[in-house]
């Protein structure tokens, strides 16, 4: 059995057309446009690349942007002061900060000084707060675990009463990824560096999400058959054949899982192109809460 492969840059396709047709609408009624403030501290190639791809994206969907580049060593007092002024601007309808911050900046003070109404990368406190909590709703969802989700639904994988094993805890993909699940009637089991006897613990799994940025960590013979794999990962390996010398790969094996899963996202291809597509999902919104 070959795998159906969920196909992220033509589900991400269809989330941005939709969101550009929206934009377009309101912007006929005579509404603002929706407009994304991003904040990048510092000049890590790979922050400076995701911002640009951002900005390129609300460009191509008739939002706006609007880029804040600041030094590696800016004060907590000077970032904070640009959260607050980005707040107060009616202007701006959603803020961008991209993480992660240098080591002597205070991330947690930084991320909850944005308004709720303005925090579409969703990871606010009280966001996470309420995504934790049984009957109350987010105002905004991750980015990258709302991207999951919605992959899951479109390739019409059954996620209630699915035991999902979510392979990763951090804050930014596998925490909420394994709230959204619970939150859509999933049973969860989140697995980390000091899970026993991994294998066996993925392979008891009818949804797999993994995020530990390690290349083909996880083998064909860990994926229960017909499963549905969602990898997260994102990792350069050597690769002799590619003028660059290296190729991007998973944290699952895809030529072996491919054989074993029921659906597999590709790496690249996969996860990637739907978290920004979410971020433009979650700008739009914004706006749209903002009008009230």
């Amino acid at each position: 059995m070959t795998a159906q492969i969920i196909d992220g840059k033509a589900i991400a396709q269809q989330v941005r057309e939709q969101v550009a047709a929206e934009v377009a609408k309101r912007i006929a009624a005579g509404k603002p446009k929706p407009t994304l403030a991003t904040v990048l501290v510092g000049d890590r190639v790979d922050s400076a690349t995701y911002v640009a791809s951002k900005q390129k994206a609300c460009a191509e969907l008739g939002m706006g942007s609007v880029s804040h580049h600041l030094p590696a060593d800016v004060s907590q007092e000077e970032l904070e002061k640009l959260i607050k002024k980005l707040n107060a601007s009616k202007k701006i309808h959603g803020i961008l900060v991209q993480l992660p911050l240098p080591a002597h900046l205070n991330e947690e003070r930084v991320l909850s000084l944005i308004s709720i109404e303005k925090d579409v990368d969703g990871f606010s406190p009280i966001n996470i707060g309420r995504l934790a909590q049984k009957g109350r709703e987010p105002l905004f969802v991750p980015c990258t675990p709302y991207g999951c989700i919605y992959l899951l639904e479109q390739a019409g994988v059954p996620i209630e009463g699915a035991h999902a094993v979510v392979l990763g805890r951090s804050n930014i993909v596998g925490m909420p990824a394994a709230l959204l699940l619970i939150g859509k009637n999933a049973t969860v089991t989140v697995c980390h560096s000091r899970t026993r006897d991994l294998p066996a613990v993925v392979r008891q799994a009818d949804i797999l999400i993994a995020a530990i940025g390690k290349a083909n960590f996880v083998r064909g013979d860990w994926i229960k058959p017909g499963a549905a794999v969602i990898d997260v990962g994102i990792n350069s390996v050597p690769d002799a054949t590619k003028k660059s010398g290296h190729r991007l790969v998973g944290d699952v094996h895809f030529e072996e899982a491919k054989e074993v899963a029921g659906w597999i996202t590709p790496v690249p291809g996969g996860v990637g192109p739907m978290t920004i597509a979410m971020l433009m999902k979650n700008t739009l919104r914004a706006a749209e809460l903002q009008d009230k």
